[in-house]
């Protein structure tokens, strides 16, 4: 293994790029593995700070510093730290994180003036040594945008993660130099909007990932942050139906609050989601959706243009609340759906029925690709059934099914834990290894037993119920779920 020529150990560390515990080992197994593993750890250095001890970054960082201005730093109290360097480490860095690097260049000095005096010293090094930066993380110290050498190293800018406090003329300055970025991360912590990030987007022309994360705080407890936000959202989300061709992933996280107070219709009626509702029927060309925000409430207009729409690319759909019908709408085109993962279903009792069936039935129909599925609890009855089976038997790539409560029929859990223990035996494929169990479903001891000698010869199962006071009132479950564990019947079991 360390006699493998560089070419082959390269290609092996860029597939474990991410595993930093292995990629420090190489660095101890011989020179040739040393001199191959250094550019793929120096490409983004900063990922391993607390591996790679910060003061050990900040001293290879310094060392490149002229001897003048390490004179001139060391007269005002800043801590030096240079070594004689065995590689030209920074040569191979693409990729610069403001917030990282300035809590390495604090090690110099805890006077803000002199981390000040230290950061441009250190910035203007960065921006001249590094061939060319991918990937820019800027929130934090922003001014690197308008160093003389930044538009050469910036116009092959691929990634940028920023926040939306920063002035809108350094975003006007990216718009203008980097215009290929394919993953926008903004982390809005601004009640108002940010005109510079929408310009930023709209000069994009390749945008293929965008990512929206709220983090803004209201300084008034008593203050409902709704009553004094200012809508940071129109703008960006209209520029970003300019990108439907090429956007392919879209992750959006709105803040939005639940109490005893305010139910899901009233924070919906008191936030306008529209914005959010028209950039979605407009991104057509979708792999993977990942929203966490109160949207698909008590919208006729929406759900009529979502009836629309086909998400013929979409594989990964991810959703925090949404409803049931409107979850059939986006997935009935999706022959390629591999993951359906929402955390809450809104029902109700007039159209749970038709649309639960017709729910189960889009699955069968549509989506024989799905590895990951989220699958309200339904009504016991036979038409349910009938479909369930059939979902069963044509999704064989079926890995992990999690139910959700939704439909209710109290005193019949036991009856419904029955039917799922012999349908499971009956039609599930051997590629099923993980099965979440809600409040609403239970297991007799006898069915669980039973299920669990039928589910010998297939890979191991990991099994999570919710309803861990059922289970654990009577030690017979656990002395059931520990003997099949040592049998490797079951994987891990939650309860």
């Amino acid at each position: 293994m360390s006699k493998l020529n560089k070419h082959i150990l390269f290609l092996i560390f860029e597939e474990l790029q991410n595993n930093s515990k292995f990629l420090f080992s190489c660095l101890m197994v011989n020179r040739i593995w040393c001199e191959t593993v250094i550019p793929t750890l120096w490409r983004n250095p900063w990922c391993y700070s607390i591996n790679y001890k910060k003061i050990s970054l900040y001293s290879i960082i310094t060392s490149y510093l002229s001897d003048d201005i390490k004179e001139l730093l060391t007269k005002r109290g800043i801590l030096i730290l240079g070594q004689s360097l065995a590689f030209d480490y920074l040569s191979f860095c693409r990729n610069i994180n403001i917030k990282v690097i300035d809590d390495i260049i604090s090690i110099g000095s805890s006077l803000e003036y002199n981390r000040f005096y230290l950061q441009e010293e250190i910035y203007s090094l960065l921006v001249k040594k590094c061939p060319e930066i991918k990937y820019l993380n800027i929130c934090g110290t922003y001014e690197i945008v308008y160093h003389p050498e930044a538009k050469v190293r910036l116009e092959s800018l691929c990634e940028l993660t920023c926040d939306t406090l920063i002035d809108s003329r350094y975003f006007y300055r990216l718009a203008h130099i980097c215009q290929q970025i394919q993953r926008i991360i903004i982390i809005n912590k601004n009640l108002k909007a940010n005109q510079g990030t929408i310009k930023l987007i709209e000069f994009q022309k390749n945008l293929k990932y965008f990512k929206w994360v709220d983090e803004f705080e209201v300084e008034d407890d008593g203050i409902c942050y709704w009553e004094v936000l200012e809508d940071p959202y129109t703008g960006i989300f209209n520029v970003l139906k300019k990108h439907a061709n090429t956007l392919n992933h879209f992750d959006i996280n709105l803040r939005y609050e639940y109490d005893d107070y305010f139910d899901y219709y009233d924070i919906y009626n008191e936030c306008n989601y529209t914005f959010l509702h028209y950039a979605l029927l407009e991104l057509h060309n979708l792999k993977i959706l990942e929203i966490n925000s109160p949207i698909f409430l008590n919208n006729d207009v929406f759900n009529k243009k979502l009836e629309m729409v086909a998400y013929r690319n979409l594989e990964i759909l991810e959703i925090g609340f949404t409803d049931i019908y409107q979850v059939n709408c986006m997935i009935k085109n999706s022959l390629c759906l591999r993951e359906l993962r929402i955390n809450d279903f809104h029902w109700n009792d007039v159209n749970f029925y038709n649309y639960s069936l017709e729910f189960i039935r889009t699955i069968c129909e549509n989506c024989l690709l799905i590895e990951y599925l989220t699958i309200p609890v339904f009504p016991l009855l036979e038409n349910h059934f009938i479909e369930f089976e059939k979902l069963l038997k044509k999704c064989q790539k079926l890995q992990s099914l999690n139910f959700k409560e939704t439909y209710y029929e109290s005193g019949r859990e036991l009856e419904f834990g029955d039917y799922l223990s012999n349908v499971l035996i009956r039609e599930a494929s051997t590629n099923l290894r993980e099965i979440r169990i809600p409040y609403n479903i239970e297991f007799s001891l006898k069915t669980l037993e039973t299920f669990l000698e039928k589910w010998k010869g297939r890979p191991a199962v990991s099994l999570y119920f919710d309803s861990a006071y059922f289970y654990r009132k009577d030690n017979s479950y656990m002395k059931l779920f520990d003997k099949y564990k040592i049998e490797k019947v079951i994987k891990d079991i939650n309860v």
